[in-house]
């Protein structure tokens, strides 16, 4: 279990410092010199696999799969509009069309999540981290009568951004920049259908529901959970991260 303390990057053992113009991005008071440190005598592969490891670690100790399970998917659709008119109603309409003991709502539960395996990369000024986080699950959709009529599998990949950055009080550690889901990331692909429905139709009308939500309400899940992760990384870990980006050594060999 990762702490729950935030990182924190002591100036002080920068004193000797010298600026990076445009180096690092610094939210607060521009106009300071960045201070850093001499390069660490680092096998070029370690920080970035530690920090793949310890981001993924991290990801699952802080129940990033139990929190994606919990989301509330039918209640995001049903607010689209009221039974006859909205996303769910629109679903709904054909559904009850084919067989009307189709009368009550749909459970549309995510189950199976998982975390497949992240990705680094760094900026083309070797200043800045793109984390990609690949996620898999299930899209079960039922009727308390029937129980299932579609299993749907769907991936989602989120990028984000991670940086350096000085706090008010001249300490540098590490944070979430931009945070966000590419556009057509989301691929969503049928595992099983049951009972004599229209299954294409249906599939298309599902997927084309999920679409319109799934991304973002994932993406405000992982994103601020990953910026907890980063404040719980091991000291020398994080210590070696920021000295690297401070310096713009290129150290992510693997993409």
């Amino acid at each position: 279990m990762f702490p729950t303390g935030g990182f924190i990057f002591v100036c002080g053992l920068l004193a000797q410092a010298t600026a990076l113009p445009g180096a690092v991005p610094l939210p607060l008071e521009q106009n300071l010199p960045l201070p850093v440190s001499p390069a660490l005598p680092l096998n070029p592969t370690s920080p970035a696999a530690g920090l793949t490891n310890a981001l993924t670690n991290g990801l699952i100790a802080n129940d990033l799969l139990g929190i994606l399970e919990k989301l509330p998917l039918l209640d995001i659709l049903k607010s689209g509009g009221d039974k006859s008119g909205g996303l769910l109603g629109g679903l709904l309409g054909k559904v009850t069309s084919v067989l009307p003991i189709f009368n009550d709502i749909i459970d549309l539960k995510i189950t199976n999540p998982h975390l497949l395996e992240l990705g680094l990369v760094q900026s083309p000024d070797a200043h800045r981290l793109f984390v990609n986080i690949p996620l898999g699950m299930i899209l079960n959709v039922k009727t308390p009568l029937v129980g299932s009529l579609l299993k749907l599998k769907a991936n989602l990949n989120i990028t984000a951004e991670i940086k350096a950055v000085k706090d008010k009080q001249q300490n540098i550690h590490l944070v979430v920049g931009d945070c966000t889901h590419s556009p057509g990331s989301l691929e969503i692909s049928l595992l099983e259908g049951f009972g004599p429905l229209p299954t294409q139709g249906l599939l298309d009308d599902v997927t084309g529901m999920v679409s319109k939500v799934l991304p973002d309400l994932v993406q405000g899940k992982v994103c601020p959970l990953l910026n907890e992760v980063l404040k719980g990384l091991d000291f020398t870990l994080a210590h070696s991260i920021i000295d690297l980006l401070i310096h713009g050594v290129e150290f992510v060999i693997k993409v």
